[in-house]
């Protein structure tokens, strides 16, 4: 049996019929056979001879065929190829329509707050896609804090209020070991702000704890009462991050998924929050350097995603990723489009976070299955199949 060619190795006869059977399975979400992708190219190669070049890529795992009589299916190798062949000639810049209807949802109010943008994003998300959209938001411990607040309850607890730079607010209480007055908890809240503001939450808990050793006699008290009221639940870790699912219901529509129990699977995938966050930050960790990231069929390690495709980006602050936006539906999907909503809807919480709305939202790359930057240029958007 002869080796089978690598994605770099095909001709460009086989290059170009299996680019324009995959666009075609997408368009139409039916098996491709030669003869219609004959009459859809309107080129001089006969029927018979992309029928040949279709089985060779069917035997070099490019293509399926459901059955023996029915024309074939990318596989997740064959969208492997296209996808990354779009990442070599990419603009990620959205649609006029698709750019003025993401700024129109996520900032007509400008009273909204950071929880209602990330609820906002997650619906325009999977409005735009048409499958499942996913915000997380920055844990706890990566909030960029603007604010605190100390407030005594009864029993020796606190609550603890907390507003990140982009307006999400947070609670939690702590019980302490002796009764703080108010004026003493106001006094820390204001110390933290002065001293601490806009940065980490958790860097905030560790340069406290340094503090605490350099400067005991001055700040003790003032210090001693700011490590306690942080130190409990500030560095906490990623599980902690709230996540905004949008669109559920749409695998259901998509009709690509045939398979009642691989159905539940996915369902229950997006109820259990914890694992969806281990899920997506396990994808943001092959996109160090920022960029959208694709992660198709069997690249997902989890099981129950092996029939889907996820779209993820992150959003950083200072060059450290605070969460991600991403679009989760099934291999068969518009990925020019959705890539460029997904790195722009990033771009844009890059700026929220940063409070630089004037800033450029396109710098930055598209990884591949190399992981490699590459440039922005332009393609347009689901041409038409041509063997040209």
């Amino acid at each position: 049996m002869a080796r089978k060619r690598t994605l770099r190795e095909l001709d460009g006869r086989s290059r170009d019929i299996l680019i324009a059977a995959i666009k075609l399975h997408i368009a139409t979400g039916e098996p491709v056979g030669s003869r219609t992708l004959s009459k859809q190219l309107g080129q001089s190669l006969s029927a018979a001879t992309i029928r040949n070049v279709m089985a060779d890529l069917e035997e070099e795992g490019f293509l399926a065929q459901p059955h023996t009589s029915a024309g074939r299916i990318p596989t997740d190798r064959g969208y492997r190829f296209y996808v990354d062949s779009l990442i070599a000639d990419f603009d990620g810049r959205p649609s006029r329509s698709d750019e003025v209807f993401i700024n129109r949802q996520l900032f007509s109010n400008p009273e909204v707050t950071q929880d209602h943008l990330m609820e906002r994003a997650s619906h325009l998300l999977s409005d735009l896609s048409s499958h499942v959209g996913i915000v997380l938001s920055p844990p706890l411990s990566q909030d960029i804090l603007q604010h605190i607040e100390f407030v005594k309850l009864a029993d020796r607890r606190i609550l603890v209020i907390t507003v990140s730079r982009a307006g999400l607010v947070r609670d939690f209480v702590v019980r302490m070991d002796e009764e703080l007055p108010q004026d003493e908890l106001n006094r820390t809240a204001r110390y933290i702000v002065e001293n601490f503001g806009g940065r980490s939450l958790s860097v905030v808990r560790r340069d406290l704890l340094r503090r605490m050793s350099e400067e005991k006699a001055l700040y003790d008290r003032l210090l001693k009462n700011a490590i306690l009221l942080c130190n409990r639940d500030l560095g906490r870790t990623e599980e902690d991050a709230a996540i905004y699912v949008d669109g559920a219901v749409n695998m259901l529509d998509s009709g690509d998924f045939a398979d009642t129990d691989r159905m539940k699977a996915i369902f229950r995938m997006f109820e259990e929050k914890g694992r969806l966050v281990k899920i997506l930050n396990q994808c943001l960790a092959a996109a160090e350097r920022g960029g959208v990231i694709v992660r198709i069929g069997a690249e997902n390690p989890v099981p129950g995603l092996r029939d889907c495709t996820i779209v993820t980006a992150p959003y950083s602050y200072r060059n450290q990723v605070m969460g991600s936006i991403s679009v989760v539906g099934p291999m068969r999907m518009k990925y020019a489009r959705i890539m460029r909503v997904v790195g722009y809807v990033a771009s844009l919480f890059d700026q929220v976070l940063s409070d630089q709305p004037g800033g450029t939202p396109f710098a930055g790359a598209i990884l591949g299955a190399t992981g490699g930057p590459v440039e922005w240029v332009h393609i347009p958007d689901e041409p038409r199949p041509s063997l040209e």
